[in-house]
């Protein structure tokens, strides 16, 4: 899975680590905003990177946790989710809307294989200050440059350039 190749998402020790993020997201989404603070305690030990100050609100879901790297001042808004399968980096100061989706899996194209739940994961890119609308979808393998702003409720196929601003479906530059 880590390595970018094909696998079956039903392997009993994926199946495991799955169970320990999804009780870590528990914690964090049912603890009192005043005790959760930038993230419940065992998601914010849970997460690759969890730096000062980065912030995800409640209501979030990830599927491991330990694929996420959040940098300073790195926020996710209400209703977010991360199927981190593969690397997720979110830079410095960069916002994610209410509901924004980041997914990294990646079905196969083969109904057969498919049909097996063999699938692949590629990692997401977001650099810093960048600014992502609300219920936006970043799709696997996806990398967005420093200070780029992605439109709400876009869905983004490809790369994002730097300070580029894109919107629609499929994401396009418009500014």
């Amino acid at each position: 899975m880590l390595a970018g190749d094909w696998y079956c998402c039903l392997d009993p020790e994926i199946e495991a680590l799955r169970q320990t993020a999804f009780d870590a997201v528990h914690e964090h989404n049912t603890l009192h905003p005043a005790a959760r603070q930038g993230a419940g305690p065992k998601l914010a030990a849970l997460l690759g990177t969890f730096a000062p100050n980065a912030l995800i609100e409640g209501q979030f879901h990830c599927t491991y946790g330990f694929n996420i790297h959040m940098e300073t001042e790195a926020f996710m808004n209400v209703g977010c989710v991360v199927l981190d399968s593969a690397r997720v980096e979110i830079g410095a100061r960069s916002m994610l809307g209410p509901n924004v989706q980041i997914y990294c899996a990646d079905h196969h194209r083969d109904p057969v294989k498919r049909g097996q739940l063999i699938e692949r994961a590629l990692p997401v890119r977001i650099g810093a200050d960048v600014w992502i609308g609300g219920g936006a979808i970043i799709l696997p393998g996806v990398s967005i440059g420093d200070r780029a702003i992605v439109g709400a409720g876009s869905v983004v196929t490809k790369d994002v350039p730097a300070d580029a601003k894109v919107a629609g479906n499929p994401a396009r530059v418009i500014g």
